[in-house]
């Protein structure tokens, strides 16, 4: 899972990617995308090591993408968007502070995505009507047939400014535009970098209606504070009247609306977190954790964090009936530790 930042120059998407993940962007590769890796907070992970003592803990971690800034004057915005397009899911980073209005940059901002997925998707639609008015074989011209119309269907919602999402596809025509991976296709969240004196930036959180989820943060003063002690950051923040949300609820924001969620393995050997797509089975948590378990897979052995903290022990959860045993198709609830019985 590749999460880009994107956004406006000088909007604090470099210093959002830094806080975030510790990296510092290498100003001389600012043209480029910069990525590093950011760990997945998780607070249940500590109660499973007090009850297992392992002698390792792995945390998943999410790769996050610095993509260079886009030029308001879209100047050089074409090759910059290019490296956009290879993020899975994307985070927006408007301006909210010099004045600026946070609400008309993401605007303008998402206009120039959706402008990019137009000439994209038209410059398809033209070489594959130039392919269709040659001589091809029956399924060859059904398969372009249906592409285009595909084509023609989302560029009909481009142009209107309300781009169909994936929800209004059905699985054939999501799989025509999976080569194109477009900006409108990719889920989508907003940070508010805010000044650091904003006293309101719950004010924010609704700017964009229900269907964009939005969070607002003094992004370079949260960067200043990662080099106090939390105790000192912490002090400083009330010491300012300020209320703002911390690293942990952006990163798991960013999870939540990229459409992924962890599970747990836990054992005396280690205690790990893993990533899984939301609606994810048994199966797949398996694949993710190695393919020869989801090759010989014959059953997960699943119980729930949440019962297992308040029980203390496997001991008790299984004297208790709480372990269950659920077959491949089994749907990945948060919270879930599982154990994947396989056959070599």
């Amino acid at each position: 899972m590749k999460i880009g930042l994107a956004g406006y120059q000088g909007s604090g998407k470099s210093s959002l990617f830094q806080w975030l993940t510790g990296v510092e962007p290498d100003l001389a590769k600012s043209h480029l995308d910069q990525s590093a890796m950011a760990t997945i907070p998780e607070p249940r992970v500590e109660e499973l090591i007090r009850i297992y003592s392992p002698k390792k803990v792995t945390r998943a971690a999410i790769e996050i993408t610095d993509t260079p800034g886009l030029s308001r004057t879209q100047e050089g915005n074409a090759q910059k968007l290019a490296c956009l397009r290879e993020a899975d899911s994307l985070v927006l980073v408007v301006a909210g502070f010099g004045g600026l209005d946070p609400k008309v940059e993401y605007q303008k901002f998402y206009e120039d995505l959706i402008l990019a997925d137009m000439e994209l998707v038209t410059r398809r639609m033209e070489r594959v009507a130039e392919s269709l008015r040659k001589s091809l074989p029956k399924e060859e011209k059904e398969k372009l047939q249906f592409e285009q119309e595909t084509l023609e269907k989302i560029n009909a919602g481009l142009t209107t400014g309300e781009p169909i999402s994936a929800g209004g596809l059905d699985e054939d025509e999501k799989r025509v535009l999976a080569a194109f991976r477009l900006f409108t296709q990719k889920s989508c969240m907003v940070l508010v970098n805010t000044a650091d004196d904003e006293q309101e930036p719950e004010r924010f959180r609704g700017m964009l209606g229900d269907e964009i989820v939005v969070l607002a943060a003094p992004v370079g003063l949260m960067l200043e504070l990662t080099k106090l002690s939390p105790e000192e950051g912490l002090e400083l923040i009330e010491e300012m009247g300020l209320k703002t949300v911390d690293r942990d609820e952006v990163i798991r924001t960013m999870m939540d609306v990229s459409g992924q969620m962890l599970f747990f393995t836990a054992g005396e050997k280690e205690v790990r977190t893993w990533i899984l797509r939301k609606q994810g089975t048994a199966l797949d948590a398996a694949a993710s954790i190695h393919t020869d378990l989801a090759r010989g897979f014959i059953r997960a052995e699943v119980m729930s964090v949440g019962d297992l903290i308040r029980l203390g022990s496997e001991r008790e959860l299984k004297a208790a009936g709480l372990m269950r045993q659920e077959p491949k198709d089994y749907v990945i609830q948060d919270g879930d530790c599982l154990f994947i019985k396989f056959s070599v």
